[in-house]
């Protein structure tokens, strides 16, 4: 498969999300989306990740931005992590790794010299005609929200 680049257009895809049924990310049209890929719920790094764009809503809102998070992590734990953080954002859960696979974003990792297969974190900007303007990959957490929301500006 392609890798995708910026000036590529999203690509489609439906998947549940952990409060209002099944989202079609087609649905987001006429608003520009963060999509921010991460390994798994309840971890340092992916609690301090979702803590920061939840907090930066409203400055997201303000420019006409709407924040979604995807993992491999189950409905039922995306709202413990939600109701834990009282997180503000969408959260949707690809179980099967088929959109992290069309994002790029299943890779294979290594730790201690194990290797497995595991979400690359990754943020991607798209603008309101569904077009990525940005792509963030191996996001190092702190600072990340900042960047992203200069990048809108």
């Amino acid at each position: 498969m392609k890798e995708l680049s910026v000036g590529d257009q999203l690509p489609s895809f439906t998947l549940p999300s952990d409060q209002i049924g099944d989202i079609n990310i087609e649905d987001f049209k006429g608003q520009n989306i963060v999509l921010y890929f991460y390994p798994k719920d309840d971890t340092s790094g992916c609690t301090l990740e979702a803590n920061d764009f939840s907090n930066a809503m409203d400055k997201f809102a303000d420019l006409n931005t709407i924040i979604i998070g995807i993992s491999r992590d189950p409905i039922k734990k995306h709202q413990k992590f939600r109701l834990k953080y009282d997180l503000k954002h969408i959260l949707l859960s690809d179980e099967d790794s088929e959109v992290c696979n069309k994002f790029g974003c299943w890779v294979e990792k290594s730790m201690y010299g194990k290797k497995y297969m595991g979400i690359s974190r990754t943020t991607f900007l798209v603008d309101a005609k569904g077009v990525i303007k940005k792509i963030w990959t191996k996001v190092k957490v702190k600072g990340h929200v900042e960047e992203v929301i200069d990048s809108l500006k």
